[in-house]
């Protein structure tokens, strides 16, 4: 990974972002823009924030079944073109316009990383435009600023692969506590498959909806230790009632109280860390953030601490390819790029890792 110093940087930057660390192929277009051009390190970069495309297209298996790496792979590779050309379409822009390809270096499942890594490379080199490699965690975040224009708030990022509350400081997004074994996303994927719920949109919203048709709470696990989570004991327990004593709770009062019971796990930890920055904004990101009950749960807790909760609806929330291209054009407005030989993928890349220059 390269830095150069900031020093006459364009006022304007359009940035390419390419996503497909799980199921979602995303291909996004960002143009920033700088009133009096990139202003140095000692100052925070707001650009304005124009949105040019973001296309998606989603991998679905079937009902009760989970996607495997290979396939959804193959997705990626037989649909990345079509989509990479209809986000320049919609964005009204050639290659000779962008000027930064950005790509998810991870974390994510290995196989569709590399199978939309290998596109960025090649597109860079035929293009000849730099790289920028970006962590997948980070994005998620800086698009949620970007649209809800939330300040300084603790994050927490719920997705299928991850769970974690998040506070910035001194340029780094630090996590304050984690799953310590599954996310909460796959979680609810994995519950969904027992319950034979179709993949479409995605299991999660449609436990989501099952969820409002409950009303009788069943008595789960409740399992939080510090600042960390943990749902493994949960599924495996709502996963034997649901099997043995399916005569005694409905599939609608076993979703209701799954979600009560681990939105409650992860409204404590957010409260704990507000508390202890002293922070009033909570920021939801991450495809389980897209929870309409887990928007409402943070937001009453927000409200009686005087606070306020940003979430976004299903165009960001859900993994996508703007997001990339918004947190890997930040990274480039301050002079990062990925050289083509450091261009890799890792599945292991943690949110607190990332060096956040953009950020004072």
């Amino acid at each position: 990974m390269a830095t150069k110093e900031a020093g006459d940087a364009p006022r304007a930057i359009i940035a390419l972002g390419l996503e497909g660390s799980a199921n979602k192929l995303g291909v996004g277009i960002v143009k920033h823009v700088y009133a009096a051009g990139v202003s140095g390190p000692e100052t925070e970069l707001q650009p304005k924030y124009i949105e040019l495309a973001n296309v998606r297209d989603t991998y679905n298996p079937p009902a009760g079944e989970g996607f495997l790496p290979r396939d959804v792979a193959a997705h990626h590779r037989a649909l990345i073109n079509p989509l990479l050309k209809q986000a320049l379409a919609e964005a009204n822009v050639s290659p000779e316009d962008i000027d930064c390809i950005c790509y998810t270096k991870g974390p994510g499942m290995g196989a569709p990383l590399q199978s939309v890594a290998l596109v960025a490379r090649t597109l860079s080199q035929l293009w000849d435009v730099p790289l920028v490699g970006v962590n997948h965690c980070v994005g998620h975040i800086e698009m949620g600023r970007a649209i809800t224009g939330a300040q300084n708030p603790v994050v927490l990022y719920v997705s299928g692969g991850n769970t974690q509350v998040i506070a910035y400081s001194q340029q780094t997004y630090r996590i304050f506590g984690e799953t310590l074994d599954i996310a909460i996303g796959n979680c609810l994927d994995r519950f969904a498959r027992v319950l034979k719920l179709p993949n479409e949109p995605n299991p999660g919203y449609n436990i989501e909806q099952y969820a409002k048709r409950g009303s009788k709470f069943i008595e789960l696990p409740y399992t939080v230790k510090g600042m960390d989570v943990s749902f493994s004991g949960i599924l495996s327990h709502i996963e034997k009632l649901a099997k043995t004593e399916s005569d005694k709770h409905s599939p609608e009062d076993l979703c209701y109280s799954l979600q009560e019971n681990m939105f409650a796990m992860l409204v404590e930890i957010t409260e704990r860390a507000m508390a202890h920055i002293g922070s009033s904004e909570v920021l939801v990101v991450g495809g389980v953030g897209c929870n309409e009950r887990l928007q409402e749960m943070m937001g009453i807790m927000a409200e009686e601490r005087g606070g306020k909760v940003f979430a976004t609806d299903m165009r960001y929330c859900i993994d996508n390819g703007i997001m990339i291209a918004q947190a890997g054009a930040l990274a480039f407005a301050r002079g990062f790029t990925t050289p083509i030989e450091e261009s890799w993928i890792t599945q292991r890349f943690r949110t607190d890792q990332v060096h956040i220059e953009w950020r004072v």
